[in-house]
């Protein structure tokens, strides 16, 4: 049994194709250079002690995972969660750390969940980290029950999947029907793509986000459809607002993904600009999750020459994605996104 385990796990940028996760839809994502690492090492004893480094607090959680709070529920749920899939979890000490800013849209959460599920089942000899891609799959959805179940927040399987299948150099399209991920080059030819912070930090377990994920399945019970990606504009026309408006917002997002790939492969970066701007649209005005924070951040983006930007993650606050052309100067604060490996081990011994 290994003695000691470093995992690191990135976050993510959505380039495109928002809030389509749970409604199997489409989107293409990237994971991005920054996010969590956990330090495993074990220890004697029954119980595993976590120490988050950044916020200077711990916890002591038993070998069984348990109910908790903030950044606890992700350590309880992940350990919940390993055991139930049979994984022995030992007795460890955990120091968490990371360069995600929280709230942001970057998705520090999903990073958290998937560096402590790598370590801790390193630690126990069941390594997860060069498994075949179905298996990364049913880790990607181990990491989200931890989100849904044990945090609360209601969120699909973007998130997990950007950060298991992130690949330097490349988005990621992913057909949440089939859950087929596809490479995708993302070759910016002296293009950058940034996030700015709109000041406004956002909770999916406390913002509109689970209540947005409850109007998709109650426009999907109203159609008789087993999810949104079944659904049609002339479905969303018989439907009362603001039903209307997120079916509306979801099949439009799916076609502007594919818009994008084939943007991409030309490098016609003013269209995917426009893209970015229309998914930004559709967002503020079909799904209502900008905010006037965030409206103040896109056009600080878009006054400094951005081809697009858009409210990005969750919404109701966070980071705001542009794409600036090659000279564009970055508004104060913007910071360049890359796309970068995904998940993996960094030390085992």
């Amino acid at each position: 049994m290994a003695t000691h385990v470093t995992a690191f796990a990135p976050g993510r940028v959505n380039l495109i194709g928002e809030h389509t996760d749970y409604n199997q839809g489409l989107a293409l994502p990237f994971a991005v250079e920054v996010g969590v690492t956990v330090r495993a090492r074990a220890r004697e004893g029954r119980v595993v002690r976590a120490l988050a480094a950044d916020l200077g607090e711990s916890a002591t959680f038993p070998l069984e995972g348990e109910r908790a709070e903030g950044w606890r529920a992700f350590v309880g749920g992940t350990i919940a969660e390993l055991r139930r899939a049979g994984v022995p979890v030992p007795a460890a000490e955990l120091e968490i750390s990371g360069t995600v800013p929280r709230g942001a849209g970057l998705s520090s959460s999903a990073a958290l969940e998937v560096a402590l599920a790598l370590a801790l089942a390193e630690l126990a000899d069941q390594p997860l980290a060069d498994q075949p891609p179905g298996d990364r799959v049913e880790l990607a959805r181990l990491c989200s029950r931890v989100e849904n179940e044990w945090v609360g927040a209601r969120t699909g399987l973007l998130d997990q999947l950007a950060s298991l299948f992130g690949r330097r150099d490349c988005a990621l399209r992913i057909d949440f029907r089939s859950l087929e991920v596809r490479p995708v080059p993302l070759v910016l030819d002296g293009h950058r793509l940034v996030t700015l912070d709109s000041g406004e930090r956002h909770a999916n377990v406390s913002s509109g986000y689970n209540r947005r994920r409850e109007e998709c399945s109650r426009a999907c019970a109203v159609l008789g459809v087993a999810s949104l990606r079944e659904a049609t504009l002339e479905m969303a026309e018989r439907l009362p607002a603001p039903l209307d408006r997120r079916v509306r917002h979801v099949l439009d997002s799916n076609r502007r993904v594919d818009e994008a790939v084939r943007a991409l492969e030309r490098g016609d970066f003013p269209r995917l600009g426009e893209l970015l701007d229309q998914s930004h649209a559709s967002l503020r005005d079909l799904y209502e999750i900008s905010t006037p924070a965030v409206e103040a951040t896109v056009g600080r983006l878009k006054d400094a020459g951005a081809l697009g930007a858009r409210v990005h993650g969750g919404g109701f606050g966070g980071h705001v994605l542009g794409l600036l052309p090659p000279g564009a100067r970055a508004p104060e604060g913007a910071v360049e996104v890359r796309p970068g490996p995904g998940a993996r081990v960094l030390e085992r011994g």
